[in-house]
């Protein structure tokens, strides 16, 4: 929470230089740090609220005492008002390390930056300024408050600020912004876990619950109280009867009721698929015995006299989990059949248990090694095994693998809306711009941090935020990928301002290709011809994949030749619907294509088009080899068409004596990711229809392949049946006529 202008006449900057006199003499390892950070605060803080509405003194009050009862120090408990002394400083590092050292002063700046990205961030997502999707930017914050808490003084003073916050509105019954319960449940509550500090995860989590899902949370309340005191009369008299007889049994035993905890509740019944008569632990009890042979000693006696629960025993003392919790957990049913959940550990357990990493600091007694392993002896802030389980937190949160620096090669910024956006250590604004979206990299011109202009090159820090000026258009600086120059520390925007540099290069290749492609045309004197066309009969994709391989002088142009001038076959009038390779040959009949109004007169079907029945077709009178039969929308015909338009006559297809084994051949263009037994498998589909191929180009590009296929048919409208189904063969992208 971030306080909000105190009132008129309130405490002010003038008051900073005699609370400084006041302390300064003190030194920050003497004693009554506590009494002296509330006397430097109080002038401060006194009189202004938090934005939650809650006075910002006693809310630092209450997260002094919500740390002390969890084992945080003096120390600790000092910095939650020096916290919030911050924002009425304009140099707070240095008036605060001058009154109380170094320590303090970077605990209470490191903290403030916290609150004021995490408020920014909810902020924004409340107005609906946020653009990423909520479980994402719920992950971001996770990482973002990993990489502020160096210190892990830092981490538990956000956990008890958001409990407290949570606890004000809960008294005050007023109405919680999502965002913030949100925040509470998926962050600082897994955060809580993973340092076991379950005291403040529970009751977080409940707290958080409560304000997302009210009426839920009501139910199961309603369904808890119903049978309360029946439930607590039959829980008293098993706990007297269960520490009675281990007593008995010379175990020292302490057996009381444990909490019943909402939000766990629900969770064990929709993971789990349960109502809430078969969730286990609705009752249950705790059992802290001396030693850890105790324990054992009393699961035994509570396995003998109660019937267990086999599949439901776990074992968290050989195997403790990974924040270092340790204990028996079992299910038994009693007399009346009824289960009932019995935890069993030692006092050292149960105080890790219930405050986490926080109890090492209140029990030095554990000697050199601790609880688990978690070093007790020593400065809290020191306790490098503490720091291992926020490491094991991130990746419990996100699945990485376990790697070394992850402190380290992360940091968080802000854009102007308070998105937070993460990128790798020694990132510049010029990354930022890339992060955000490509188009903003390359055109990124200039930038500011924190509303500073800075240069392009300038390192970018936690917690900053950052806006980037651009360009209308343009592309980035040949510059960026000097690394001498420390414009780029990613390898993500280094590797987009290649491709970048990539494409102009392609542009230009195909600009020459293009070039040496519109020269041709003009010598052949075929400028109306469509480049499209011209590429599709070609078998490429587009014009510019054309353009490209011409470009690249990976395609001849003499190829291009050959189908504007294709040889005029010498064929007998009688035989000019036949190929020499015709399964049928000589078994056509002539005359296959009437011409209108006029007898024997030599046609042929023209080999750019290849028309076949029932297409429309258009005649064009040749010189000395008859009518050329071209499909109307031929752009060959269109062409001849537009400058011998006295040359055009009506054609029809004819239906002569004994035409009915008549076939025509067609082209067939298919583009295909090319792989092995591609052209084999496309081949059998032809085959199974029947239809006789005549002859394949094929030609493959970066990965793709273009095929003709020139196939005989009876009928072109059988042909588009069998495009579909060589459509379905794995790979082919598209199959059609050409």
């Amino acid at each position: 929470m971030l306080p909000v202008a105190p009132p008129s006449g309130g405490p002010g900057m003038e008051s900073v230089p005699q609370l400084i006199a006041a302390t300064a003499h003190t030194l920050p390892e003497q004693r009554h740090a506590l009494e002296r950070a509330r006397s430097f605060a109080e002038p401060l803080i006194g009189g202004e609220c938090l934005d939650s509405g809650e006075n910002t003194l006693a809310h630092a009050d209450a997260v002094a005492t919500i740390l002390k009862s969890i084992g945080g120090s003096e120390a600790m408990q000092a910095a939650s008002y020096l916290v919030h002394a911050c924002e009425h400083l304009n140099k707070p590092q240095e008036v605060i390390a001058k009154a109380f050292g170094d320590n303090f002063a970077t605990l209470a700046v490191e903290t403030t930056q916290l609150m004021r990205v995490q408020y920014q961030t909810r902020m924004a997502q409340a107005a609906g300024q946020q653009v990423d999707d909520v479980a994402a930017q719920t992950e971001t914050v996770r990482k973002m408050l990993l990489a502020f808490s160096r210190d892990l003084r830092v981490v538990m003073l956000r956990l008890a600020s958001r409990l407290q916050t949570l606890r004000y509105y809960a008294a005050s019954k007023k109405p919680v912004p999502p965002a913030l319960a949100r925040e509470s449940l998926h962050v600082f509550a897994p955060l809580a876990n993973r340092l076991g500090i379950w005291q403040i995860k529970w009751e977080m989590e409940d707290l958080s619950f409560r304000f997302l899902e009210p009426d839920t949370y009501r139910e199961v309340a309603r369904l808890l109280d119903e049978k309360r005191t029946e439930r607590e009369v039959n829980m008293a008299q098993l706990r007297e009867r269960v520490e009675s007889q281990l007593r008995a049994q010379s175990i020292s035993a302490t057996v009381t009721g444990r909490p019943k905890h909402i939000y766990s509740i629900v969770k064990k019944m929709r993971g789990k698929s349960l109502n809430f008569d078969q969730v286990f632990d609705v009752r249950a009890l705790r059992v802290i015995v001396p030693s850890v042979k105790d324990c054992y000693s009393a699961l035994s006696w509570v396995h003998s006299r109660f019937t267990p629960l086999v599949e439901e025993f776990d074992d968290y003392i050989a195997k403790p989990k990974p924040n270092g919790y340790q204990s028996l957990h079992t299910i038994v049913r009693d007399d009346s059949g009824r289960p009932v959940e019995i935890q069993i550990r030692t006092q050292a357990m149960h105080d890790h248990a219930e405050h986490g990493v926080a109890a090492h600091w209140a029990y030095k007694e554990a000697g050199s090694k601790g609880y688990a392993g978690v070093t007790a002896g020593g400065d809290y802030d020191s306790k490098i095994a503490v720091l291992r389980q926020l490491l094991a937190w991130e990746r419990d949160l996100a699945g990485a693998p376990q790697h070394a620096g992850l402190f380290d090669d992360r940091i968080y910024v802000l854009t102007p809306n308070a998105a937070i956006v993460e990128l790798p250590k020694g990132s510049t604004p010029v990354d930022f711009a890339y992060t955000v979206h490509t188009s903003v990299g390359h055109r990124c011109r200039g930038a500011r941090i924190d509303g500073v202009m800075v240069p392009l090159n300038t390192p970018l820090q936690n917690g900053q935020t950052v806006e980037v000026t651009t360009a209308k258009e343009g592309g980035p600086s040949r510059d960026w990928l000097n690394t001498e120059l420390g414009y780029l520390g990613s390898h993500r925007a280094r590797a987009k301002v290649r491709a970048w540099f990539n494409a102009q290069q392609q542009h230009e290749t195909i600009a020459r290709g293009r070039e040496a492609v519109e020269k041709l045309l003009q010598r052949e004197g075929k400028t109306a011809m469509r480049l499209e066309d011209l590429a599709s009969q070609l078998g490429f994709k587009s014009a510019d994949a054309l353009f490209e391989v011409v470009g690249k002088d990976e395609f001849s142009l003499r190829n291009i030749e050959n189908l504007l001038r294709p040889p005029e076959p010498s064929l007998p009038p009688d035989d000019f619907l036949l190929l020499k390779k015709s399964r049928n040959t000589g078994s056509t009949p002539k005359g296959g294509v009437l011409v209108v109004g006029v007898e024997s007169l030599m046609t042929q079907l023209a080999k750019c088009c290849k028309p076949a029945p029932p297409d429309d077709i258009r005649g064009f009178v040749t010189r000395g080899k008859g009518v050329s039969i071209h499909r109307a929308d031929c752009s060959n015909f269109r062409e001849m068409a537009a400058r011998s338009a006295e040359r055009v006559i009506d054609v029809e297809w004819g239906v002569p004596k004994g035409a009915v084994g008549s076939v025509y051949p067609v082209d067939v263009a298919i583009e295909a990711a090319d792989r092995q037994g591609l052209l084999r498998d496309i081949s059998e589909v032809f085959a199974k229809e029947k239809m006789n191929v005549i002859g394949v180009q094929t030609q493959s590009v970066k990965g793709t392949a273009w095929m003709t296929f020139t196939v005989e048919v009876a009928d072109s409208g059988r042909l588009n049946k069998v495009l579909g189904t060589v459509a379905s063969v794995a790979g082919v992208r598209s199959a059609r006529r050409r």
